[in-house]
């Protein structure tokens, strides 16, 4: 069998999903460790926080996003996505960026930002070529916030990367991931609810497009006057409330698989919610809550199962989460209480809250990287080829 022809090319989400989890076991408490002092940071052009927020954003984010954009707009427009070698290539400048961030500071500025921006570039453009090449059988109208959603990424990737901006940087990148985890909310959990429960879900159309119109002007939330943006920030929370009232939540409950997108959904709330208390009043919170609310509360719930459901469902399994399943998800909670939580109440040890909640991403995408590699190196169970 030809290299490029193994099953861990046929689809975005193989190779990308497991690179996922390579990155959420180890970003985190690499970063932990650099943050306690036991190891030196990396090197270089950036300050080592920098290289933190890039690194859970556009290493282990866009590896989780890539994956499943990879995999769902092929569905949405009904044609072959990208396998084979343009999948090899892309894995190539996802690891190539990796090594940048972690040893490029001393390499001249052209290969440096040349390894910074190959992956993102290449994959944005292939994203943006298949959804205009395919418009017109395209499942879904709105799809044309990806036009200005995925191109935006780029321009927060460099904001991060610059110390000036850098705050600018990751509410950028915050407010995109934002935008592209209520897109996927809105999408899945629809599904879901009906495929498990037989229920219809409230839609919208004016709220779902006020929604993520009202998201899509929060990415440019550093540039806003702060009577501007805390307006918007009041009003995407209280329409996400509205319509979370309408998704039948007490029903999602009673499933932990299901339970977590909900609490999730519920963290994108309570992000919005913080940061306008931080332009209303100002509270003092021990650590950078509103960010690891999004990075804990939103990532860290949500993509563990998303990760379970698609590399089940789209390898001809059953989508059942068994026990091992089930387990990663009390791990996220576990690990989002401890980083929230715990230090407001002993801040004195924070160091440590630090540590334990990193040790929870560790255990978590090890087990799940462990569960799925076998199932991403194999052929579909079911026959189909991708």
């Amino acid at each position: 069998m030809k290299f490029s022809a193994h099953p861990l090319w046929l689809v975005g989400f193989r190779p990308f999903f497991l690179l996922a989890c390579l990155s959420g076991l180890s970003f985190p408490i690499l970063w932990a460790l650099m943050f306690t002092g036991v190891l030196p940071a990396p090197a270089g052009r950036f300050l080592p926080v920098q290289w933190h927020a890039h690194e859970m954003f556009f290493g282990f984010g866009w590896a989780v996003i890539g994956g499943f954009l990879l995999t769902s707009t092929k569905n949405w427009v009904q044609v072959r996505g990208y396998h084979g070698a343009a999948l090899i290539g892309l894995v190539a400048a996802w690891v190539l960026e990796r090594v940048g961030m972690a040893f490029g500071g001393a390499w001249p500025g052209w290969l440096f930002w040349l390894s910074n921006l190959v992956f993102l570039g290449s994959i944005v453009v292939m994203l943006l070529w298949t959804l205009l090449r395919y418009r017109k059988q395209d499942s879904f109208r709105d799809n044309y916030f990806f036009l200005f959603v995925l191109p935006a990424f780029l321009a927060a990737k460099l904001l991060i990367l610059d110390a000036g901006h850098f705050q600018a940087g990751w509410t950028m990148a915050i407010g995109l991931f934002r935008m592209a985890f209520l897109v996927m909310l809105e999408r899945t959990l629809t599904q879901f609810m009906k495929g498990v429960f037989q229920a219809e879900l409230l839609r919208d159309p004016r709220l779902d497009a006020a929604i993520k119109l009202s998201a899509l002007t929060l990415v440019f939330q550093a540039w806003l006057p702060s009577w501007l943006a805390g307006a918007l920030l009041l009003v995407c929370a209280v329409l996400l409330l509205v319509r979370f009232a309408g998704w039948k939540p007490g029903l999602a409950m009673t499933r932990i698989d299901l339970a977590v997108m909900y609490l999730g959904y519920l963290a994108i709330v309570g992000q919005l919610l913080l940061e306008l208390a931080g332009i209303v009043w100002a509270p003092v919170w021990v650590g950078s809550v509103s960010v690891h609310l999004f990075s804990f509360g939103v990532m860290g719930l949500i993509i563990p199962p998303m990760l379970v459901r698609i590399s089940k469902g789209h390898t001809g399994r059953k989508v059942v989460f068994d026990a091992g399943d089930k387990l990663l998800i009390w791990i996220m909670l576990a690990a989002l209480v401890v980083r929230i939580v715990l230090p407001q109440f002993m801040p004195e040890v924070y160091g440590r809250w630090v540590h334990i909640a990193a040790g929870g991403w560790f255990l978590c995408f090890t087990i799940l990287g462990a569960r799925l590699l076998p199932r991403l190196l194999a052929p579909r169970v079911d026959g189909k080829e991708h």
